[in-house]
C-alpha cells in the first residue's frame, strides 16, 4: 500500500496544477460549473475530513471517491477502503497517487456486498444518479448489518433539482451522469423510504454531516 505523504502531495499539486487537476469541477451540460469544492478533491485531507473519518467502521466503500483523498487517508490509517467512480479522470489522478480505486458505477456490482461496514457519499456525492432514495437504497444493500452511512449535506439544497453533468480535469472529462443534491431539509425523508435512519447531524466548519445507520 502507498503511504499518504501530505505534504508530498500538495508539493506536488503546486508544482503541476494542471496535472493534478486545479481546474477540475462538475459542469453541466449548458457549461455551467457547479458550485462545489472542485479544488477540495484534489487536495490532502484536511482537518474537518480527518474528523469526518473518525467515524468510520471498516472496511469503507468511498462512493464516488474521485481522486482518492479519503481512500489514501484511510489506508494511511490501517483500515481496508475501496474506493469507485465512474470518472476515467479522476481515476487517473487516484491511481497516480496509489489509491486502491476501481472503475464502478456504486449501481453496478461491488466486491463485497453486503459486508461492508462504512460507506462514505462526501463532497456532493449524495447526488449520484440524480435520485438519493435511490441511491441510499442501493448503498445500504452494500452494508452489513450494523452498517453505517456518513454523508455530506448540501445546506443550500432545496427540492433535489437533477442535473446532468460530468467531472472536467486539465483538459480531460468524465461520462456525464445525473446528479440531486440533499440538504437538511431532505436526508430523513430519503433515508427514512431507504430503511435507514440518522442518527447524528453535525455542522464542523463550514460543512454539514449526518450519520445513518441501517
Amino acid at each position: 500500500m502507498t503511504t499518504f505523504d501530505v505534504d508530498e502531495l500538495r508539493a506536488a499539486a503546486a508544482t503541476h496544477p494542471a496535472r493534478h487537476g486545479n481546474n477540475a469541477c462538475l459542469r453541466r451540460r449548458d457549461g455551467v460549473a457547479l458550485n462545489l469544492p472542485a479544488a477540495r478533491w484534489l487536495a490532502a485531507p484536511s482537518a474537518v475530513d480527518e474528523r469526518l473519518l473518525a467515524h468510520v467502521d471498516g472496511p469503507v466503500l468511498d462512493v464516488g471517491c474521485g481522486p482518492g483523498r479519503h481512500v489514501l487517508s484511510l489506508a494511511a490509517a490501517g483500515i481496508v477502503t475501496l474506493g469507485i467512480d465512474i470518472s476515467p479522470p479522476a481515476l487517473r489522478v487516484a491511481h497516480a497517487r496509489g489509491a486502491p480505486v476501481l472503475h464502478r458505477s456504486v449501481f453496478d456490482r461491488v466486491p463485497g456486498s453486503g459486508r461492508w461496514g462504512t460507506a462514505l457519499l462526501l463532497d456532493g456525492n449524495i447526488g449520484i444518479g440524480g435520485c438519493p432514495r435511490t441511491l441510499f437504497r442501493r448503498v445500504a444493500s452494500l452494508l452489513r448489518s450494523d452498517g453505517r452511512l456518513l454523508v455530506e449535506l448540501d445546506d443550500a439544497a432545496r427540492g433535489n433539482p437533477v442535473e446532468q453533468v460530468r467531472f472536467e480535469t486539465a483538459g480531460h472529462v468524465g461520462p456525464w451522469f445525473s446528479w440531486a443534491p440533499v440538504g437538511l431539509d431532505d436526508v430523513e425523508r430519503h433515508a427514512t423510504d431507504a430503511g435507514l435512519a440518522v442518527i447524528d447531524l453535525w455542522h464542523d466548519e463550514d460543512r454539514t454531516f449526518a450519520r445513518l445507520q441501517r
